[in-house]
């Protein structure tokens, strides 16, 4: 069982990563461009440097960070417990200035994450999931319980969608749904995390993500008592047998399509 001393120290890490980003959210910032040409701020290697820090002193567990992944397969293949991290997840959404960027942090056990925490720090929420414990959220310094929402036949269905990548295919994953749909927009992985406070019934993802953007949310809804599936066909995404979505399972880092749910 993990201890509320370990907890409240990823918590404590989380904004203190915050605490970095906004020091540079709170002015002008270079951005520079990736490999893959994706964006990148001094707000994310700031964050890196203050998680990598911060997890070091607590912990001798290997970590894999979004803004340090060129790790190999070889090495991490050997991993059996790891920290996995995106310093600044939403950058896009850090870059326009709204707010719905979040600090991940994972702890992945033998591919499942069995802790997670995300925080957002412009609106000052922090969600926190404890696979077998249960999920929470703390904002305003209140903390809640958080859980799922079913959907209730005859309601409309309220799908997450991103502010920053819309697939074409989500249409059609609509369209199998019976009923109306109302699409929450939002961005980060605090897309994962309305599932999992129910402020949402669904979140399809058929776009490209990576390990660390779902690890930590995922804990989050699957303490919260949702399921974070993977999706092998669009036109039924709502499959019982659907397999859940592991980590550390193969040399690329990038996840399948998924389906959060209830």
């Amino acid at each position: 069982m993990l201890t509320d001393t370990l907890i409240q120290s990823i918590v404590d890490i989380s904004h203190q990563a915050g605490d970095k980003i906004m020091e540079i959210y709170q002015r002008d910032f270079a951005i520079y461009e990736k490999s893959d040409e994706s964006p990148l701020t001094e707000a994310d290697l700031a964050a890196h440097n203050c998680i990598v820090a911060g997890l070091q002193a607590i912990s001798d567990l290997p970590i894999l960070s979004e803004e340090s992944a060129n790790i190999s397969w070889q090495e991490r293949s050997g991993w059996d417990k790891y920290w996995l991290v995106d310093p600044l997840d939403g950058t896009k959404e850090f870059i326009k200035k709204n707010g719905e960027f979040t600090v991940n942090i994972a702890l992945i056990d033998k591919g499942v994450p069995v802790l997670g925490v995300v925080y957002a720090p412009v609106l000052s929420q922090t969600y926190v999931g404890i696979v077998g414990q249960g999920a929470y959220k703390i904002s305003a310094g209140q903390k809640t319980d958080i859980s799922p929402k079913a959907h209730i036949k005859g309601d409309s269905w309220k799908i997450v969608g991103s502010r920053s990548h819309q697939s074409p295919e989500i249409q059609a994953l609509l369209d199998s749904l019976p009923g109306e749909t109302e699409l929450v927009a939002m961005g980060s992985s605090l897309k994962l995390c309305l599932v999992a406070e129910g402020v949402a019934h669904l979140y399809p993802r058929l776009g490209p993500t990576s390990e660390w953007d779902t690890g930590a949310a995922q804990a989050v809804v699957e303490a919260a008592g949702g399921k974070v599936t993977i999706i092998k066909d669009a036109a039924n995404p709502l499959k019982e047998d659907a397999e859940p979505l592991r980590y550390n399972q193969k040399d690329s880092v990038l996840n399948p399509f998924f389906l959060v749910s209830c």
